[in-house]
């Protein structure tokens, strides 16, 4: 059993890495775009190939599976996700790519948090000195007193929260459930959100200052068409995957190797956007993982523990 259950956060750590890698690109891609394309058409185009391709992969597990994606925990997981990407997609006109991912993964720190109530877990020393340690990493990247601090550095730190809700919710109401129907009810979701996004815009009750968010839909050619294709088919894979490894693994396991997204995301913001990294933020950065470490190494201990049966003073 024990072998089983580190082939099992094996496979987890396997699928989150692969999915973050494929994420940055997206995301990179996403950025580079948002000049020409608003976010809701960007999450229409990409949902009108990836939602079929799901509801193709669906067929396999029968109607009754399909029709799961409006199940109250799965559709809760899917708008607490459609918040997130909002969030952070939002943020990212505004600010490096590297900069947002790292306010972004502040989500260990959180979930740890979280897993205290939610996943009826204690709360140790060593994990509450990592989530304090995480929030002055975040301090020292955002400087909320720097004259460069603005409201969209915060929302990355809002997405976070809702991604947290998220990997909580999949590891403790959603773990029996099928990836693909986890995966098509997302994309449901973000398509609905894209549709009701672009119909806001269209009204414009907040005028054109952000082009981005309240811009109108444009025309599209074939190479644009084939862009979105490919950002669909990538957003399958990664829904899938994080679903799949936040199912196999304890969150806060999976959500520190999550941290990998931290650095395919500055390779892309050096390579793709001429984005350099200061000081400060590598200072950031580096308390942001010695807090996820050490929030994972009390779930590594927690694990032991109960695969052991040590006492919790034992294992502490």
């Amino acid at each position: 059993m024990a072998a089983t259950h580190r082939g099992q956060i094996g496979t987890a750590i396997a699928l989150i890495l692969i999915s973050v890698f494929l994420l940055s690109g997206a995301d990179a891609v996403v950025k580079a775009v948002s000049a020409d394309f608003p976010l809701w058409q960007i999450y229409v185009a990409r949902s009108l190939f990836a939602v079929p391709i799901l509801i193709g992969l669906s067929v396999r597990s029968g109607i009754a599976q399909a029709a799961r994606i409006v199940q109250p925990w799965i559709a809760l997981r899917s708008v607490l996700l459609t918040g997130m990407w909002i969030a952070y997609y939002t943020a990212l006109p505004h600010m490096d790519l590297s900069i947002a991912a790292t306010a972004l993964y502040t989500t260990p720190l959180f979930i740890a948090a979280l897993s205290a109530g939610w996943g009826s877990e204690t709360v140790s020393r060593r994990t509450l000195i990592g989530i304090c340690l995480g929030f002055v990493g975040v301090l020292v990247i955002l400087r909320p007193t720097g004259s460069d601090f603005t409201f969209w550095t915060l929302l990355p730190v809002l997405g976070a929260v809702f991604y947290a809700g998220a990997a909580v919710l999949t590891r403790t109401r959603c773990a029996d459930e099928n990836p693909i129907v986890l995966a098509l009810s997302l994309h449901g979701c973000l398509l609905a959100a894209g549709v009701l996004g672009g119909l806001i815009a269209t009204l414009q009750p907040f005028g054109t200052s952000d082009p981005f968010l309240f811009g109108g839909w444009r025309s599209m050619e074939g190479a644009d068409w084939l862009l979105m294709i490919g950002l669909g088919c990538v957003m399958v894979a990664v829904a899938l995957g994080v679903a799949r490894a936040y199912q196999s693994a304890p969150p806060a396991v999976v959500g520190t190797f999550d941290y990998a997204y931290l650095v395919f995301a500055a390779v892309c913001g050096v390579s793709f956007f001429g984005e350099r990294l200061d000081a400060f933020t590598l200072v950031g950065i580096g308390l942001i993982f010695a807090a996820g470490v050490l929030v994972v190494s009390r779930s590594e201990r927690r694990t032991r523990m109960a695969a052991t049966g040590l006492s919790r003073s034992e294992a502490d």
